[in-house]
């Protein structure tokens, strides 16, 4: 399918398309905050400067599309360079025909940063969770949120894991009266 719009429009078009505040991230902020989980939103101090930040938590929730983020798409190598031949589009991502190296060498820039700051955020102790569009449809999005639900509450207790109490030492024959004997 050949494009309907002239290259200024298309820039125009492309050009409007918001980066945060979308409505997939809409989606996930009024699920999160309906069930009592506080948050911030796209935290510039936290590497990759994350959709969602729940600091108590220490989890950071990235909100992406499965087109800009190459969601399934599989990008092989095909010699020493990596040809536009070579990519499999993916159910709910299909890279365009038109301009096609250009889409294939933006969707692999996104995976390559999106990558590192993952791991920039593993590093420095961080949980992150990636919420696809795909994941968000009306059947799909009460499973998706209850499995950020799950992980959200395996992270809370992972940190406090860390802080186990020390084993309180008792002796059983304590001369010490108890509460309720009397005492004469």
């Amino acid at each position: 399918m050949t494009d309907t719009m002239t290259p200024e429009q298309r820039h125009r078009c492309m050009s409007h398309i918001k980066g945060s505040g979308t409505k997939l991230e809409l989606k996930v902020r009024r699920w999160l905050w309906n069930h009592g989980y506080r948050y911030r939103l796209n935290v510039r101090s936290v590497p990759g400067k994350p959709d969602i930040v729940l600091r108590a938590y220490r989890t950071a929730i990235f909100v992406n599309g499965c087109f800009w983020h190459g969601h399934g798409v599989r990008m092989s190598e095909c010699g020493n360079a990596l040809m536009c031949e070579c990519v499999e589009n993916s159910a709910c991502c299909k890279i365009p025909s038109t301009n096609r190296e250009f889409w294939v060498n933006k969707i692999r820039r996104n995976q390559e940063r999106d990558q590192q700051n993952y791991n920039i955020l593993y590093k420095n102790g961080w949980h992150v969770m990636v919420i696809w569009e795909c994941q968000l449809t009306a059947s799909k999005i009460e499973h998706t949120m209850h499995e950020v639900e799950v992980l959200l509450e395996e992270n809370m207790l992972a940190l406090y894991k860390k802080h186990t109490p020390l084993p309180y030492s008792y002796d059983e024959e304590s001369t010490l009266p108890m509460a309720a004997e009397e005492t004469v």
